[in-house]
């Protein structure tokens, strides 16, 4: 009887865990058609890893939540390194994600699909 009720809890405790995710994290198509994972790295931030691509393995960002579907942080260009102000605006099954120079100024963006 208690490992049975054992096993519940353990189950029960699973499959809150993944209600809880952040919707940031998982698999996304960049507009250029790689995969990249976005997942928790600690302290409340979320990495931004390549999968696929020239640049696989590559992390690319972090970012913190800001609210309301909003996170901030760093994202850097894997092409040439250059680190960036970045930003990330969730809408549903797709996200904007934004680097920005001279406090904000001036942004170049891809628009990005879950997987």
């Amino acid at each position: 009887m208690f490992r049975k009720m054992s096993m519940a809890v353990a189950a029960v405790m699973l499959m809150a865990g993944a209600a809880y995710a952040d919707p940031i994290e998982g698999n996304w198509k960049t507009q250029s058609g790689e995969t990249a994972a976005i997942g928790s790295c600690g302290d409340g931030a979320f990495c931004i890893t390549l999968k696929t691509g020239k640049h696989a393995g590559k992390q690319i960002g972090k970012m913190t939540a800001s609210g309301d579907g909003n996170y901030a942080g760093s994202i850097t260009d894997p092409a040439d390194d250059k680190t960036y102000k970045g930003k990330a605006k969730l809408n549903g099954a797709s996200i904007k994600m934004s680097g920005c120079v001279l406090g904000g100024l001036i942004c170049k963006g891809q628009d990005w699909t879950k997987l």
